[in-house]
C-alpha cells in the first residue's frame, strides 16, 4: 500500500486518520494476464490503482478491437465514465500482465468524499487529470500524422514498445500492423 500512498501524497498531504480510513476500504487483488477487468455491458464499480501490471483499454471488434489506452503501476483504472455515471461501459479493461490492483468501490470512495479532508481533492486533481490525458489524445488524433504518434508514445512511454504487442500499438496510433511495421523501418 506504500504505493498508493506515496502516489496521493504527491497531490496533497494526507493525515494518518484519513489514510487509515482511506486504505481500509481497499481490497488487494490479483489478477491473471488477459482477463478482463470490466467488460462491454457491465457497470463499473471500483476505481483501481495499478500496484504491479499493466491493462489496456479497448473497444471490441469481431476483426480487430479498438484501443485508445494502456496504464501501467502507480496509474490509476477504471471505466470512468461508467463508474461516474454508473451505467453500463461501453469499452473494456483487460490485464496484458498478471496485474496486482488496489480497488475501492463507487461506495467506498464516496465516503471517504464525505468522510476525509483531502478526499474531495484527490477526486478533483484525479479527474481533472483524467481529462488532461483524454484532451491531450483527442488532440493527437485529430491534428497529427500516425508517424507523429507513434513517436509520441515512443517519447512519452518507451515502455509501451517494449513490452506491449505490435497490433495493439498500430490501433492505439489509428493504423493497420502493416503501417505500423512501414512506420518503423523509416524511423529506424
Amino acid at each position: 500500500m506504500d504505493e498508493i500512498k506515496s502516489f496521493i501524497e504527491k497531490i496533497t498531504p494526507i493525515n494518518n486518520k484519513d489514510w487509515l480510513f482511506f486504505s481500509s476500504k481497499l481490497q488487494k487483488t490479483t489478477v491473471n494476464k488477459h482477463v478482463p477487468l470490466i467488460k462491454v455491458g457491465e457497470i463499473e464499480n471500483s476505481l483501481s490503482f495499478i500496484v504491479k501490471g499493466m491493462v489496456r483499454i479497448y473497444i471490441p471488434k469481431e476483426e480487430n478491437d479498438l484501443t485508445f489506452g494502456f496504464l501501467f503501476e502507480n496509474e490509476f483504472v477504471t471505466a470512468y465514465d461508467s463508474f461516474l455515471t454508473q451505467t453500463p461501459s461501453k469499452y473494456q479493461i483487460e490485464t496484458l500482465t498478471k496485474t496486482t490492483i488496489l480497488r475501492i468501490s463507487y461506495k467506498d470512495l464516496e465516503d471517504v468524499y464525505l468522510k476525509t479532508s483531502c478526499g474531495n481533492i484527490i477526486g478533483r486533481k484525479m479527474a481533472e487529470n483524467m481529462f488532461l490525458i483524454k484532451s491531450k489524445r483527442e488532440l493527437s488524433l485529430l491534428s497529427k500524422t500516425a508517424e507523429e504518434r507513434y513517436l509520441d508514445l515512443f517519447l512519452e512511454r518507451p515502455n509501451v514498445l517494449k513490452q506491449i504487442p505490435l497490433k495493439y500499438i498500430a490501433s492505439y496510433i489509428g493504423v493497420t500492423p502493416q503501417a505500423l511495421s512501414r512506420i518503423r523501418k523509416r524511423i529506424t
